[in-house]
């Protein structure tokens, strides 16, 4: 991480803890009042991770800023966008932690997925697996993200909020660790299926896809849709853009089984693990 950069991030989030505090707001406040996870705001305001955009103007709507002060922490935004830096803060947010803050704030999630599991399906061992496949990952900041994804995935069980994943066959074979990893990781899939407050639909793979797939995404409200690519993501507001991918995700889960099907699919793939521990050398 480059000085310039270091600094810059710090004078955004000394700039919001201000802001905070001037408006009486405890980080616990602003973050329910913008709609994001309470350690968003404390890693922003104490320079540990840079927010989206999106993000960003959530906070300043929280916080009620005047259109001027609205634009310059904005700009303070773009002056850490410049900063040149290919690196990551260590003990920021590894990949993974963006698609967790947009998913929290939003009441509809729709998450199309091709390779990896959708973030809020994970299980803890299956998440430690992904952050640890992110580029400068440490002990240290895997053990958070995959404490805080964990934590997170409460949203699945509160009321007023729906979500719709819709994955292909290959994700459940497409798997890091051990058969029992993903014997866990599947049991856990059956029960998420059950809840009311969500819909879980597979293409199989005797179906032809309606689109071939480039990536995951997922789909937050009407508002933000979060694109992940191998090292990173990223958060577009543009509503050209997030109409595009609503279409994208309506063809996809017009091609997925739900219900029934996708249990008894769920079934036979953990049967099939069963059949591969035993075939396993350690």
């Amino acid at each position: 991480m480059g000085s310039e950069r270091r600094e810059r991030m710090r004078a955004l989030g000394a700039r919001l803890r201000v802001l905070r505090t001037e408006a009486g707001l405890t980080g616990a406040v602003l973050a329910q009042r913008a709609r994001v996870g309470q350690p968003t705001v404390s890693k922003v305001e104490t320079g540990r991770m840079v927010p989206s955009l999106d993000v960003l103007d959530r906070l300043s709507r929280a916080l009620g800023l005047d259109e001027a002060t609205a634009g310059e922490v904005r700009d303070l935004l773009a002056a850490v966008g410049a900063a040149a830096d290919s690196g990551q803060t260590e003990g920021s947010a590894p990949a993974g932690a963006a698609v967790d803050d947009e998913v929290r704030a939003a009441r509809l999630v729709r998450s199309f997925q091709c390779v990896v599991l959708p973030a809020m399906l994970q299980s803890a061992e299956y998440a430690r697996h992904v952050f640890e496949s992110a580029p400068n990952a440490t002990p240290e900041s895997v053990g958070r993200a995959v404490a805080a994804r964990v934590e997170r995935q409460s949203v699945l069980y509160e009321p007023g909020r729906e979500s719709v994943f819709v994955l292909t066959e290959a994700v459940f074979r497409t798997w890091p660790g051990t058969p029992a990893l993903m014997l866990a990781q599947l049991d856990r899939l059956l029960a998420v299926e059950s809840l009311n407050t969500v819909r879980l639909g597979v293409i199989p793979w005797r179906r032809p896809v309606p689109v071939l797939p480039r990536h995951g995404f997922t789909l937050c409200d009407r508002r933000a849709v979060v694109v992940e690519t191998f090292g990173a993501e990223r958060v577009a507001v543009d509503s050209a853009e997030v109409a595009a991918y609503e279409e994208t995700f309506d063809r996809f889960e017009r091609a997925a089984v739900f219900g029934g099907e996708v249990r008894d699919l769920l079934l036979r793939v953990m049967k099939e693990f069963r059949d591969l521990g035993d075939t396993l050398i350690p």
